[in-house]
């Protein structure tokens, strides 16, 4: 499948179409001088935008500079820290990147966790996830965490039931009790907020959510507890880049006070601070 990307960098006002290739990128291209700019690549909502809020208002003060690469996909970011065109990416929870060094034999690490994005169950069609009709078709990410995360959500809400002991590797393959025989439509996360009018619901990714113009505090039918969820969104880097000081300076911006403000008063509750 072919990734649409978009670049953006927060360092000037304009903005200027780059590109971020996957592989085969000089690992030298991306500066480690701590006065060279600090590449970063993140999803476009919510990350990219506070990474925009911590250059705008507290990065300058810090010393740090800031090149932010806004890409739509779930694959450029981790690629691009492992080839070495992006110092760090802010897109991705930690058990999606442990499946994904699994899988692709990446070694990337997490520095920080910043905030969570609750996963929501949407509908066009119906108020609440007991008005489903029987048949209904559902849609979920196919990526092998959420997938298993929007399984959960539906079990924690007992609208379906799973394996024992399967948790958040869980599959529809181990749904045991379906009493509204759902079907499901497995797709990539980001297409699920376009097709949700063709599904009677859909889990989706907070992110994707509030890109489609849906509030997950408001507009999802069932919505992620954040008290004790391991789905927080971090900052992660190549291992042995942990103690770059611009990274940890960044890190420590995104901790800051200031930043938890923020979070609360842009969101409203549809992205949580983590820390």
């Amino acid at each position: 499948m072919r990734n649409v990307l978009k670049s953006v960098s927060i360092l000037a006002t304009a903005g200027l179409a780059l590109s971020l290739t996957a592989c085969g990128s000089d690992s030298s291209s991306s500066g480690s001088s701590p006065d060279a700019p600090l590449k970063v690549v993140a999803s476009p909502t919510p990350h990219a935008q506070i990474l925009e809020y911590v250059q705008k208002n507290l990065a300058d003060a810090a010393g740090l500079k800031l090149d932010v690469k806004v890409v739509t996909d779930y694959v450029t970011p981790n690629t691009s820290v492992q080839d070495g065109s992006a110092d760090a990416n802010y897109f991705q929870h930690v058990p999606y990147l442990e499946d994904f060094n699994k899988k692709k034999g990446t070694d990337i690490v997490s520095v920080e966790t910043v905030h969570l994005e609750p996963l929501g169950l949407y509908s066009k069609k119906v108020k609440s996830a007991a008005e489903l009709p029987d048949g209904a078709t559902v849609g979920l990410p196919n990526d092998t965490t959420n997938e298993g995360r929007a399984l959960k959500l539906l079990a924690d809400n007992n609208v379906i039931t799973l394996k024992e002991g399967v948790g958040t590797a869980a599959t529809p393959a181990d749904v045991t009790g379906n009493p509204k025989h759902l079907k499901w439509k497995e797709l990539e996360a980001a297409q699920l907020p376009r097709s949700l009018p063709d599904l009677d619901a859909a889990v989706i990714n907070g992110n994707y959510a509030i890109e489609a113009g849906l509030k997950p505090a408001s507009d999802a039918i069932l919505l992620e507890k954040a008290a004790g969820n391991p789905y927080a969104n971090i900052l992660a880097v190549k291992k042995g880049k942990e103690n770059d000081p611009r990274v940890k300076k960044l890190a420590e911006l995104l901790h800051s006070d200031k930043v938890k403000q923020y979070i609360d008063e842009t969101f409203k509750g549809s992205v949580v601070a983590a820390f």
